[in-house]
């Protein structure tokens, strides 16, 4: 099962709120995850970050400017 923002939004809430219990996915996909530590939550925040933004796709522009007098 890979991870989504919403999953990543739903730990960050449970963090904040004090909650070690998550919820994960939707529909049959989906499965709970109660956690030991704040330190489990906080390592498990930190892969699926890396993760998404791994697999977010990579935008940059570069522009040029060339003036003449």
């Amino acid at each position: 099962m890979a991870y989504t923002q919403t999953d990543l939004n739903n730990l960050k809430a449970a963090i904040a709120t004090g909650a070690r219990r998550v919820k994960f996915g939707a529909g049959p996909d989906s499965r709970e995850v109660e956690y030991r530590s704040l330190a489990d939550m906080i390592a498990t925040k930190n892969l699926i970050e890396a993760e998404l933004s791994a697999a977010a796709p990579f935008c940059a522009a570069t522009f040029a400017e060339h003036m003449r007098d």
